[in-house]
Formats: structure tokens, C-alpha cells, sequence
């Protein structure tokens, strides 16, 4: 339809509908994916073949990442529960600053969390502790902040992110992606001073915590144990058995592997579960749909290409997108990698930890709100890239 292929138009349609209907995201989603899905069965065919052999030829090379986000979403719901339960979140006003620097220094604690944490989990962790010290009263601009500052922060690393983790498995040395923190850096002011002052007009920190004040510390410790599990399964999976990967979606098995082992101990609250099963749906919905996408060529490797590409990552799932890329090469992979990973901030499901964060805070579900109120983040990303380009320079296939 005017050289546009179908498949792109009902993607399109059922961005603009998720857009649109925020309080009715996931029966957009699902609809949307059904007609893509049919589309393709009568129509098009599938990359894989025609018909209904397609579809499964499809999904079974697929259903490791989905299961992977599912497990990843669910389980990371749960860990935000304990966190919450363990009480230290009520502890944290003390060790933040007063005013509107709390907000700011809780924002660089995120950053440098989801370096080593995945970006879900640290995007989950400062929701939680910003809805202790903000008194439940937490800005949508603030909460663009905090998934800019998670996703941002896993750009450089190649265990924050499951884009950079992809780089890693193709054989691209960690250190190329490192150079991803002098964009991240150059941003983080960008949209994190007025995010923090925003905060700080709508609700300023809480610092006095509550007196007599009992830490969890079994829960505090279940949360670390899931973490180290998550990240001892991603870095000796991909060095010992990278091919693994491919087959089984071991990080999420490990999460929940500790979940459970752990249960007997501090009983997981269950009833945040039929929540964050709707938000994770939603972003399977999101996800599968993209998968469908006749995206099989990108434009030529280069800065511009990379810089679109960001932008496309807050409506287009980037783990498709960072492994055509990979097939395809000629990038600098510390570009590429900031792109893809901080892109998705711009909207909130753009990215896993944005979907994740908008099931503790369901307002969130506003793309018009969120570009209103989050407008910094998509000038950081630029103004980050253009930092690079200025300092770094674009150098192809850099190791």
C-alpha cells in the first residue's frame, strides 16, 4: 500500500492504537499481533515459510527471548516485592541528599545500578525506593528518568542489557561498548535535573525515615540472591556455553529457580503477579509483533544509521534490531549499543524496563503524558550521541 508492506501499516496502527487507548493498551496489543499474524497466513507468509508451518517454524526460533522477558518480568515483580517488604526502601530518605539533589543522586544510584544489575531490575528497584521517598507521589517525568537512567546505564556494560549481551556472544570485546557511559554521561544531566526538579515541585524527599525501624534482611538477601543468580547464569552461560542461549531462556530460569528455592524462608508475595502479567503480555504482544516485521535489510552501517535507530528502538523491539545489525556489521559497536539501549527510553514501552516500571505505576500508560513530561530524555539521547560523535568518532567495526 503506497510501496508501504502491509505488515508496517498494522504495526503502525496498533502503535498509534496503544498511543491512543492507554487504559486499553493490552487488547490493542493482542489485536494487533492477531491481525499481523493473519495477515501473514492469508497474505504474506512468513520469513520461514507459508501458512500455519511457518508461524511455527517462527515462533520456535522466537520463544527463547519471549520466555526469557516473560520469566524475567514476572520474577522481577516479585523481587520488587521483597525489596519493598524488606523495609529498606523506608531507610533509604537518610542516605539520600535533601531537596532536589535526593531525586538526582537516586537517579546516578540506578545508573550505576543496571551496569551490573539487568535494567529491568534496576528500573524496578529505583521505582520502588522512589515511591518510599517521594511519599507515593511520583512524576511521570521523573519516571522517563528513571528507565532513561536503567537502560543508559546497561548500554556500556555488556551484562546490563540483553542487546550488549548479544554483542558479547558475536565476539565483540566488552571494551567496545564501554565508550556507550560518554553518551550515557553526557544525557544523564540532560534528563536528570529537570526530572529531579520536577520531582521535588510535586512531591519533595521524605527524609525522615519511621521510627523503630525493622530491616528484612532475609528478604534484602533473597533480592541479592536472585540478582547474582540472574547475572552468574548470563556471564558463565555465555563464556562456558554460549549456545545455550539460543535453546533455553536460562536467565529467566534462574531467577525463578532462586524464587522458589527461597520460599520456605520469606513467602514471595503472589498477588503482584496477576498485575505484572498483564503489563508482560502486553510487551510479548509488543515483541512478537516486531518479530513479524519484513525488516531483513537496514540501511547502510553508519552514525546516521545508528542515530535512527535509536529512535526506532521506543517503538520497535531492538533485540531483533541489534542481531540484523550484527548480521549485517560495519558499525561502531559503542554507538550501536548506546542507541539501541537508551533509545527505548522515549516511550515508555520502548524497552522491557519501561513496561516493567508502568505495572508499578499504571499512569505511566500515557505516551502523551510521557513525551509531555519526559521530553529531557529524548534530548539527552541526542545530545549524548552528538557528545560521542564529537569526541569518539565513528570508527567501523571498532573492537
Amino acid at each position: 500500500m503506497l510501496g508501504i508492506p502491509v505488515d508496517f501499516l498494522l504495526f503502525g496502527l496498533t502503535l498509534l492504537g496503544v498511543a491512543l487507548f492507554h487504559r486499553h493498551t493490552l487488547p490493542v496489543a493482542l489485536t494487533g499481533l492477531a491481525a499481523i499474524v493473519l495477515h501473514k497466513l492469508v497474505f504474506a507468509g512468513f520469513k520461514t515459510g507459508a501458512g500455519l508451518a511457518g508461524l511455527a517454524l517462527h515462533f520456535q526460533h522466537e520463544w527463547v527471548t519471549l520466555a526469557n522477558l516473560f520469566l524475567l518480568l514476572m520474577g522481577f515483580a516479585i523481587l520488587a516485592r521483597h525489596f519493598e517488604e524488606s523495609r529498606l526502601p523506608d531507610a533509604m530518605p537518610a542516605l539520600l541528599p535533601d531537596g532536589w539533589t535526593g531525586g538526582l543522586a537516586l537517579l546516578a544510584l540506578i545508573l550505576v545500578l543496571s551496569s551490573f544489575l539487568d535494567n529491568i531490575a534496576a528500573a524496578l528497584i529505583g521505582g520502588t525506593v522512589a515511591r518510599h521517598v517521594f511519599g507515593g507521589k511520583v512524576h511521570i517525568g521523573y519516571l522517563a528518568a528513571i528507565v532513561a537512567a536503567s537502560n543508559a546505564g546497561g548500554a556500556g556494560s555488556v551484562v546490563g542489557d540483553t542487546t550488549t549481551t548479544m554483542m558479547w556472544i558475536s565476539g565483540i570485546s566488552p571494551l567496545a561498548v564501554v565508550e556507550a557511559y560518554v553518551g550515557a554521561g553526557a544525557g544523564f544531566l540532560i534528563y536528570a535535573i529537570p526530572a529531579s526538579l520536577q520531582q521535588h515541585r510535586l512531591s519533595p524527599i521524605a527524609k525522615n525515615a519511621p521510627r523503630g525501624l525493622h530491616l528484612e534482611w532475609m528478604r534484602v538477601g533473597i533480592v541479592a540472591a536472585i540478582l547474582v543468580a540472574a547475572i552468574a547464569a548470563n556471564v558463565v552461560v555465555t563464556v562456558k556455553a554460549p549456545a545455550l542461549l539460543d535453546r533455553l531462556p536460562v536467565i529467566g530460569l534462574a531467577v525463578w529457580a532462586v524464587i522458589l528455592a527461597a520460599t520456605p524462608l520469606r513467602r514471595p508475595d503472589w498477588s503482584v503477579l496477576p498485575g505484572a502479567f498483564k503489563g508482560t503480555i502486553f510487551l510479548l504482544a509488543l515483541v512478537a509483533s516486531a518479530s513479524l516485521m519484513p525488516v531483513e535489510k537496514l540501511p547502510a552501517a553508519a552514525w546516521q544509521t545508528a542515530l535512527g535507530l535509536g529512535f526506532l528502538s521506543s517503538v520497535f523491539d531492538n533485540i531483533p534490531l541489534t542481531a540484523l545489525a550484527l548480521r549485517q556489521g560495519g558499525y561502531d559497536w559503542g554507538f550501536l549499543a548506546y542507541a539501541v539501549g537508551f533509545g527505548g527510553s522515549m516511550i515508555w514501552f520502548g524497552s522491557s524496563a519501561g513496561v516493567a516500571l508502568s505495572n508499578l505505576y499504571p499512569d505511566a500508560k500515557s505516551v502523551g503524558a510521557w513525551l509531555r513530561h519526559g521530553w529531557p530524555v529524548a534530548l539527552a539521547y541526542v545530545v549524548g550521541f552528538a557528545v560521542m560523535l564529537a569526541l569518539l568518532g565513528w570508527h567501523p567495526d571498532a573492537v
